[in-house]
């Protein structure tokens, strides 16, 4: 089903496969220039150096979580103007159901911002925030920096990209995406998916397959090869949007007269690109998929690389399920009584809810699918539901016109706007210990909005649209769509996008600043408070200590109904590591209370008293270190943290609460790293099996600054031990001299302020 290649491959003709030897007649290093990727990659440089990449984008795009936390950073650096076209969607805080009037103030601080500094406004309910991108950004040879991991629209032919606010800011500001030029690795596609197998099956089998062993990880996927012509621009797009859950950098696809087509029915011809390999093109690493392989899967919880077919779950329930079982009890730590087996019933699996939702599951062909599985039935009066959300008002449109639309209302089916919440945890939180099958992005734990320190848990697995509506047919029992479907069930829809809602609807500046324009400041929408320089010497104090194999950013900063409190560092703080680790705000809070205090020289509640004792046993050795010179921090260690979304929040939060550093074994993804050092906290990794601390001990830094301001790679830190030091190693991993100055200065903000 799928091959992964130990070494690099020389791809022929975009069809041969040639592995790398010793013997073979081509070059490397020219091959390597022939794929699609670096030809993107080199257009959009403007360093004179293809190894040190200094990006700038032709187009950004953010959302209503982020754009709030991006725009107000501009603002205090100097913006004047969005110097590229800058779309601000509506499409994650749009039911404003939660903390009274935040939400809209948020749509009219980004309405304003939009007509002020020149950009593009998408109303709440119009479009998930792909979906417009897809429909009227995208471009051939494009690329295109968007602050949501999914930003991905390579099946496009634009190379985008996810990353933490902060990177928006720097193109804001007319500075680059500063990046050594990654990694190549090419999917290569042969036959053609068998019936009843949809984009999320393909996704799932490419997730369950490289996220382990870390095969693409801050690569690019570049996916080629002849099975590509038997797949539709949505089956692509599907498949597409989910590479994120690899690990990847970004994505690419090579186009055709498929993808010339979505941009004819999407009235922007001009924007088709033919994209190609080279003759002969080097690829790092190589994923060999043969769709015809390919069976109906599902990702288990909690994570989309826990897969399997369907047909195995169904086989084996009670193995399989007692298994998740048991990988739960490390992820959640034992806080709640996590029950999966209790779905089996009969040797069969029920199914308490269904989503066909968002960026990954909204899309034309998908819902259509849907319609006609479920076509003439019912999803029964019992506890099943299913909902459907269109990931924009054109493709609603056009399920209404085509009749697909009442066919999914006649079955029970409840069909929702434009929105993200299903997502993370916003939209149909399912019922306590219930099970919901999503065709959706991610299924972390809580994400679906469960609070698990309130003892709330249910159980999320994602599967394709297909296989949901094919058991929503049979009233909620776990089932292939393979094994449910006709070669005919499925038919032909001509999809006809009607851009009519977007023009009386959207704000579109076409670039034209007012500054005369008055932004709309609401009471939540807070400015980012002073952050201090990197001291000379650190003092941390270890405030959580997280040992799952994988740390998410929802478990650092959780989606739901936190997410209202994006525009407001402090009052979000609130709520960071809280399903995680409920004690580490209090713990952080008492050692940002030390800091202030040092710095103010004002101590009237005693803060400082706690590490007295402990800077005395440093002067032992160090008796230059001083409160003057050392300031007082917290760190968190994780094994691997930063898997999943770029929300910027999950450092941001950390350091305005006092954070100076992360310590781990590595970090899930280049983007959590960067949200790190963009918020000027130190990305320490330390060696796996070396951790000498536990939670609430103490860590010397010596000469920090010093370290970073040469640039060095291993940074020596002392434990402080009762009345002596142990020391031991940290490294820092590579840092471009922004890098180092960001950190240095204290943080982005005051980066840009000096």
């Amino acid at each position: 089903m799928i091959r992964l290649h130990d070494e690099g491959v020389f791809l022929t003709d975009g069809v041969g496969i040639v592995p790398c030897t010793d013997d073979v007649p081509y070059q490397k290093d020219e091959a390597r220039k022939n794929t699609i990727a670096y030809g993107i990659l080199s257009d959009h440089n403007t360093s004179p150096d293809m190894e040190k990449l200094k990006i700038k984008f032709d187009k950004l795009t953010s959302h209503d979580i982020t754009y709030v936390g991006i725009i107000q950073t501009a603002r205090a650096s100097g913006l004047e103007k969005f110097p590229i076209p800058y779309v601000l969607t509506n499409c994650h805080n749009s039911l404003c159901a939660v903390g009274g009037t935040i939400n809209e103030d948020d749509h009219m601080f980004g309405l304003t911002c939009a007509k002020k500094y020149g950009g593009i406004y998408v109303p709440p309910h119009q479009a998930v925030i792909h979906q417009f991108a897809r429909e009227m950004l995208a471009g051939g040879g494009r690329m295109i920096l968007g602050s949501d991991s999914h930003t991905r629209y390579g099946a496009l032919g634009t190379m985008a990209m996810g990353e933490g606010g902060p990177e928006l800011v720097k193109q804001l500001l007319g500075r680059t995406y500063d990046i050594d030029c990654p990694e190549v690795t090419a999917v290569y596609l042969t036959g053609s998916p068998r019936p009843g197998v949809g984009p999320q099956d393909v996704a799932l089998a490419i997730i369950g397959a490289v996220f382990e062993c870390g095969y693409v990880k801050n690569k690019i996927m570049e996916f080629v090869g002849p099975g590509l012509a038997s797949l539709s621009a949505d089956f692509r797009i599907g498949v597409d949007v989910m590479t994120t859950e690899t690990t990847c950098l970004s994505s690419i696809w090579q186009t055709d007269e498929t993808i010339h087509e979505f941009y004819e029915i999407h009235k922007r011809p001009e924007d088709y690109k033919e994209l190609t390999p080279g003759p002969v093109a080097y690829y790092d690493g190589m994923i060999e998929v043969d769709l015809s392989e390919i069976e109906p899967m599902i990702a288990m919880p909690f994570h989309p690389s826990n897969t399997y077919t369907i047909d195995e779950v169904n086989a084996h329930p009670e193995e399989i399920l007692a298994d998740v079982e048991k990988k739960a009890a490390v992820s959640l730590g034992g806080a709640v009584d996590y029950k999966l087996t209790d779905r089996i019933r009969d040797g069969k699996i029920f199914v308490d809810q269904g989503i066909v939702a968002g960026c990954a599951g909204g899309g034309f062909e998908n819902i259509c699918a849907v319609a006609d599985i479920l076509d003439g039935k019912s999803i029964g009066d019992g506890k099943f539901t299913l909902s459907v959300y269109p990931a924009s008002v054109p493709i609603y449109m056009e399920l209404i016109r085509n009749g697909c639309a009442a066919k999914l209302m006649e079955t029970g089916t409840v069909i929702k706007t434009a929105f993200c919440g299903p997502c993370f945890g916003a939209g149909d939180t399912p019922a306590n210990n219930a099970f919901s099958i999503r065709h959706s992005t991610r299924n972390f734990p809580n994400r679906e909005g469960s609070k698990l320190q309130n003892g709330q848990i249910s159980s999320v697995a994602l599967m394709d649209a297909r296989s949901i509506a094919a058991t929503a047919a049979n009233k909620g029992i776990l089932t292939s769509a393979a094994r449910q479907i006709e070669e005919d069930t499925l038919k032909k829809y001509r999809y006809s996008f009607d851009s009519a809602i977007y023009a009386n609807r959207v704000f579109d500046s076409k670039g034209v600043a007012d500054p005369a324009q008055e932004i709309h400041f609401g009471p939540n929408i807070k400015d980012w408070p002073a952050m201090e320089a990197l001291p000379d010497n650190l003092l941390l104090r270890v405030v959580s200590e997280i040992h799952d194999p994988v740390t998410t950013t929802d478990e650092l900063i959780p989606s739901g109904e936190t997410s209202s409190y994006r525009s407001n560092p402090l009052g979000l703080a609130e709520f960071a590591l809280s399903r995680k680790d409920p004690m580490y705000v209090p713990r952080a809070k008492e050692v940002r209370a030390a800091e202030t205090a040092r710095v103010s020289g004002k101590d009237p509640e005693g803060a400082l008293d706690k590490f007295t004792g402990i800077m005395e046993t440093i002067k032992k050795d160090f008796p230059a270190a001083s409160m003057l010179n050392t300031g007082i921090g917290s760190t968190i260690f994780a094994v691997k943290p930063g898997d999943g979304s770029a929300r910027e929040q999950a450092a941001s939060c950390q350091k305005v609460l006092g954070g100076w550093a992360n310590i781990a074994n590595e970090y899930a993804t280049k983007r959590y790293r960067s949200n790190l050092i963009n918020w000027g906290m130190l990305p320490f990794i330390i060696d796996e099996g070396a951790l000498p601390f536990t939670n609430l001990d103490h860590i010397f830094v010596p000469d920090i600054r010093k370290a970073v301001e040469e640039g060095a790679a291993d940074i020596d830190a002392y434990l402080v031990k009762g009345e002596k030091l142990e020391k031991f190693l940290l490294h820092m991993g590579q840092l471009t001299q922004d890098e180092r100055t960001i950190i240095l200065k204290g943080c982005l903000i005051n980066y840009y302020a000096s």
